[in-house]
């Protein structure tokens, strides 16, 4: 997957990872020396700063950015948590976990004193929006809070959802989502590149350059093809019964509302008509999910922890109003990528989680008139066959959070997570950016690629059965038997076979060989 970096500044005097040729040693500055001064080691920032004689920006080894300010840059009070906030919020990348940690760690009384010094201005303002947004303590002010409304997110910084204006701090709060549940999505210059390139454009070309019938044959193996792929990412194979329910699911995406999309009552109906009845749930869950792995011998590999029970209904009642807020508002793509990958990450029930995360996929895009009624991009076939990629974008939100999970287990199955107030940000305030990222591409990816070979193989297979008719002229099924082979021995007829074609001629078979080979090019 290609890569991008999104700079704030000037982009020159990029340099290697290193402070070598600066005169004076590089101060860390903003979220960096916030990292340092509360011993948050186990935070990954996207974007660190540092006050140095030169400017310089770097990419380090983990994708991520270190860049040097001038000295015009440095903090007024380089001792004072709350200016070091003041910079991060304006220069380094926003990430709401890491700023809530800092803010259980900074003196509420200085929060207040830097606010009321200057109640009309930005920063001020912005500072206590987030203070209160992620603490859930009010502040007190001593003087009245004034100055013209201003966003709270920069609209070219980050992806936004719609504007509600909170009076107190004379905010446009323009989040995705609410205190209960509010990812990050920030403007990469990848993610512009590819929502620049129309999804039901390319879906219309695709479908101007093939017939009508062949077009709608294609469209109904996909429902099949994206349910057993679906499944088989699982580890799964669907019974005839299951496999039929699901595509029915898929072909009634989109027909819900904002409103009802996410309802509990909805997904629970969703996740039951997926999964093996024994495994049907009436709820969300009231236990500690995690994702593992076992060794036998009671040992147990653990991959991810999901959020702890008492945060389900919230974190799902978050959702819900990130869906709300976000309808007609944001890019229907990274609406898709925020509600499938939250919804997944969440882990709301047992079982049927990542097979009602993909179908969210197709429900959104559907709803949102990104993707036509009756069309599927088969997006499972493609994380399928691009397993490793689609396992890496997953590992990307989980392995962080295993860095700083402390759990115990019972040796059963049974995890208790034991410092629940350390990563309870973690899971309502994700940066979703890389999910975004990966699954634009993916979409993009499976219009491109996977849909034209789907195209033209059943163009090649309606060729072929002329080809073989004019040959023999017998029934069709047993010219499909014949073309099953075929496909099945990559284009040879294979010989343990001759018996279910005893009336052909061994002539007649090679010559529907030789035709099959020609047409699917493979001789």
């Amino acid at each position: 997957m290609r890569l991008f970096i999104n700079f704030t500044v000037a982009e020159t005097n990029f340099t290697v990872p290193n402070h070598q040729n600066s005169e004076m040693e590089a101060r860390p500055v903003g979220g960096e020396w916030l990292k340092e001064r509360f011993k948050l080691s186990q935070y990954t920032l996207t974007h660190s700063s540092y006050i140095a004689d030169n400017v310089a920006i770097r990419l380090t080894s983990k994708g991520n950015i270190e860049q040097d300010y001038g000295i015009k840059y440095a903090v007024a009070d380089e001792n004072n948590p709350v200016h070091h906030i003041e910079f991060f919020l304006k220069y380094d990348d926003l990430q709401l976990d890491f700023l809530q940690t800092v803010f259980q760690r900074t003196s509420r009384a200085e929060i207040e004193r830097f606010v009321m010094e200057s109640p009309a201005g930005r920063s001020a303002r912005r500072i206590g929006f987030w203070y209160e947004f992620l603490t859930g303590q009010l502040l007190h002010l001593t003087r009245p809070i004034s100055g013209n409304y201003t966003d709270l997110l920069d609209p070219d910084k980050y992806f936004t959802g719609r504007t509600e204006k909170n009076a107190r701090w004379r905010i446009n709060d323009n989040l995705l989502g609410t205190r209960a549940y509010c990812p990050i999505v920030r403007r990469t210059r990848e993610l512009g590149h590819l929502l620049g390139q129309d999804l039901t454009t390319k879906i219309e070309a695709l479908k101007a350059d093939y017939p009508e019938d062949i077009f709608r044959r294609a469209t109904n193996y996909l429902y099949s093809k994206e349910t057993k792929s679906s499944y088989e990412i699982e580890k799964e194979k669907p019974s005839p019964d299951r496999t039929q329910k699901f595509i029915a699911l898929l072909q009634m995406a989109g027909s819900e509302t904002n409103e009802q999309m996410l309802r509990e009552s909805r997904l629970v109906m969703l996740q039951n008509a997926i999964v093996d009845p024994r495994f049907a749930t009436a709820a969300y869950r009231d236990f500690q999910n995690y994702i593992g792995q076992s060794l036998g011998n009671g040992q147990e590999i653990f991959h991810y922890i999901c959020p702890p029970p008492v945060l389900m209904i919230s974190l799902m009642d978050g959702l819900q109003a990130l869906t709300l807020k976000t309808a007609g508002i944001t890019s229907p793509e990274i609406r898709t990528a925020v509600i499938a990958f939250g919804f997944v990450f969440i882990h709301p029930f047992e079982d049927g989680n990542g097979r009602l995360h993909r179908f969210l996929i197709h429900d959104v895009l559907t709803h949102d008139e990104k993707v036509p009624k009756g069309l599927i991009i088969p997006v499972s076939a493609h994380m399928l066959n691009n397993i490793k990629e689609y396992d890496a974008i997953l590992e990307k939100y989980s392995k962080p959070l295993m860095r700083r999970v402390r759990f115990s287990t019972s040796g059963i199955g049974e995890v208790e997570i034991l410092n629940p107030e350390e990563v309870e940000g973690y899971f309502r305030y994700p940066d979703l950016t890389e999910e975004c990222l990966y699954l634009v591409q993916t979409l993009h990816d499976t219009i491109q690629q996977d849909m034209p070979e789907e195209l033209a193989f059943v163009q090649r297979f309606d060729e072929a059965k002329r080809a073989i008719q004019q040959i023999v002229d017998m029934p069709d099924k047993h010219i499909a038997q014949m073309l099953t082979f075929l496909h099945q021995n990559k284009g040879v007829f294979p010989k343990r076979r001759r018996e279910y074609f005893d009336k052909l001629t061994d002539t007649e078979i090679e010559q529907m060989q030789e035709a099959y080979q020609k047409i699917y090019e493979l001789d």
